[in-house]
């Protein structure tokens, strides 16, 4: 019997976002609890879903921050180790004119590179019914280590693999070698969330039809979700595609988050309805995803503002037709 719905495995860090300037005129950062993984784990907990965090933070005040941060998500933390050594790894986020972010790490080493494969709680993987995971546990050997110990526990006790390559050029030593390993995560994969920048990068298509027949050409995978900011979203299942239009919104602050908290609803959306969702089926899961994304893109950070299910509902239901 299968008693959590998904567990994560990757980066839990703390994303430093603008928060305006000092009396003195000096930028003010806001420490928010970031890392995709348990973004992701937060929104599917907001939906009622039992989640789990394999990971690694350094026991210092970051790390002490981020662990009570998942802890009051509701994300079970006892896979969630702390390195006394090596610090908390720490991400400044730059907000570009265009809407777009920069990164700037503080990462090598950070704790969350420091993952073992002897780390990794087996039980915990063979309880689960998703296992999800990035590339940002590639980047490096040992950590990449662990990460293929996962993979293939969960693939041994029948989980479905969930995918997303959620790339950040200046992690990777060269991108040759990102495009290797984000193929290594792409074989592995039955549901596979991509934005449109990174298939256009993986694939060198222009054309996102194209560019998704060539994944699925290379690597089999079942379902396919394309996220595309203002452009909304397209899913991929069999001889379907479904698209679904944004949901812009007049006071968005910034998107850190927004593809995430599309990536959760997506996987819940699966656990509700299982890996072959009929086009009724995926067009409601798309819509509900776009919405919840939407509603992040409103608040600063992300793993700790998640939308609630009532309020997504009442987005959802603000836009049907003959709503204002």
């Amino acid at each position: 019997m299968k008693s959590i719905d998904v567990t994560a495995l990757g980066e839990l860090l703390i994303d430093f976002t603008d928060s305006g300037l000092s009396p003195q005129g000096n930028p003010l950062m806001e420490a928010n609890p970031g890392g995709a993984p348990c973004n992701v784990l937060a929104m599917l907990a907001k939906l009622g879903r039992k989640t789990a965090f394999i990971g690694k933070v350094g026991r210092d005040m970051f790390g002490r921050q981020l662990k009570e941060a998942v802890e009051s998500a509701g994300i079970d933390t006892r896979n969630l180790l702390m390195d006394d050594e090596v610090h908390t790894t720490l991400a400044f986020v730059h907000k570009k004119a265009d809407g777009d972010r920069d990164f700037s790490f503080y990462r090598d080493p950070g704790a969350d590179i420091m993952l073992r494969a002897r780390e990794v709680d087996g039980e915990l993987i063979a309880a689960s019914r998703i296992f999800h995971f990035g590339s940002l546990s590639l980047t490096h050997p040992e950590v990449r280590e662990a990460t293929h110990r996962a993979v293939a526990l969960a693939k041994e006790h029948g989980c479905l693999i969930s995918f997303d390559p959620n790339l950040r050029e200046p992690l990777w030593r060269t991108l040759d070698e990102a495009r290797e390993q984000i193929a290594w995560g792409l074989a592995q994969c039955d549901v596979l969330k991509i934005s449109d920048n990174e298939i256009r990068w993986f694939t060198g298509k222009e054309d996102f039809d194209e560019g998704v027949h060539a994944l699925r050409e290379a690597f089999g995978i079942p379902l396919i979700l394309l996220s595309k900011g203002p452009e909304g979203s397209s899913a991929y299942f069999g001889e379907t595609r479904v698209d679904a239009a944004p949901f812009l919104m007049p006071d968005t602050i910034e998107t850190t988050g927004a593809g995430d908290t599309f990536c959760a609803c997506i996987l819940n959306g699966v656990l509700e309805n299982g890996l072959e969702p009929d086009e009724e089926t995926l067009s409601a899961m798309l819509r509900f995803a776009n919405a919840a994304a939407a509603l992040v893109t409103t608040r600063k950070g992300a793993l700790r503002v998640m939308p609630a299910p009532e309020e997504v509902e009442a987005l959802l239901l603000s836009r049907r037709p003959g709503n204002p």
